[in-house]
């Protein structure tokens, strides 16, 4: 597998991968960066050609998966908010979560808006976040189901990157821990995709008919959501 990595404008480092197994250029935004893959025989300048040629594509992914910058005040799910506090003296530095505040220990010189008291921030609130949805989510999925009539065998909370929750064939579902940044009721209507899931498990007109039971407003809300990604602050950024 060859690749190559480019400096594009405005957009920074794009990796470009030939693959024996790719038949046509296809472009992909993730967290993790810009690809461009493409068959073995294609000239890299083809593929930077291709990713010039969707640039403002690229632009509104990186966007969208941007993670907003954490502020002190700022609401982190439904039950904290987030305070920086800077250490004197021999004060313990740990950070850490309260009932209701997400505490970030500021070390001597540093400032909130640095990256590496960013990233302590982010994974201490994604911690909050796993808590209020393992003690606020299965009773919540639990209502719902008897409300309409549904069964599910089982429910976890985990930290998930593209998808909001999922439903296995043997009807175990996962939550995003994220679905506490969203309002209740884009919240409830996560979970009764899930349970539409224990009934169909595709996206075929048969889901549509249980989901659309549940939530009338199921297709609405979907396109909503679609321009959302999971991630701290959803539904401000």
């Amino acid at each position: 597998m060859a690749t190559k990595t480019i400096e594009l404008a405005g957009v920074g480092e794009v990796t470009l991968v030939k693959r024996a197994q790719s038949r046509s250029l296809r472009l992909t935004v993730t967290p993790r960066g810009v690809q461009v893959s493409m068959p073995r025989w294609t000239p890299f300048s083809a593929g930077q050609a291709f990713a010039l040629t969707n640039i403002g594509w690229i632009q509104s992914e990186l966007a969208k998966q941007s993670q907003p910058l954490l502020e002190s005040g700022q609401r982190i799910g439904k039950m904290h908010y987030l305070r920086f506090e800077q250490v004197l003296g021999n004060q313990a530095t740990t950070s850490r979560v309260t009932a209701t505040e997400i505490i970030i220990k500021l070390h001597h010189g540093e400032h909130s808006t640095d990256a590496a008291v960013q990233k302590r921030a982010h994974a201490t609130a994604v911690r909050a976040l796993k808590r209020e949805a393992e003690r606020l989510l299965p009773p919540r999925l639990q209502s719902l189901a008897e409300k309409h009539g549904k069964q599910y065998i089982s429910v976890g909370v985990k930290l998930l990157k593209r998808r909001w929750g999922s439903c296995d064939t043997h009807k175990a579902i996962t939550l995003n821990l994220y679905l506490m940044e969203l309002p209740w009721e884009y919240i409830d209507y996560v979970l009764m995709h899930e349970l539409a899931h224990t009934i169909e498990m595709n996206h075929g007109a048969g889901f549509w008919r249980v989901l659309t039971a549940m939530e009338p407003r199921a297709k609405d809300i979907s396109k909503q959501m679609k321009r959302h990604q999971p991630m701290i602050g959803v539904w401000n950024s």
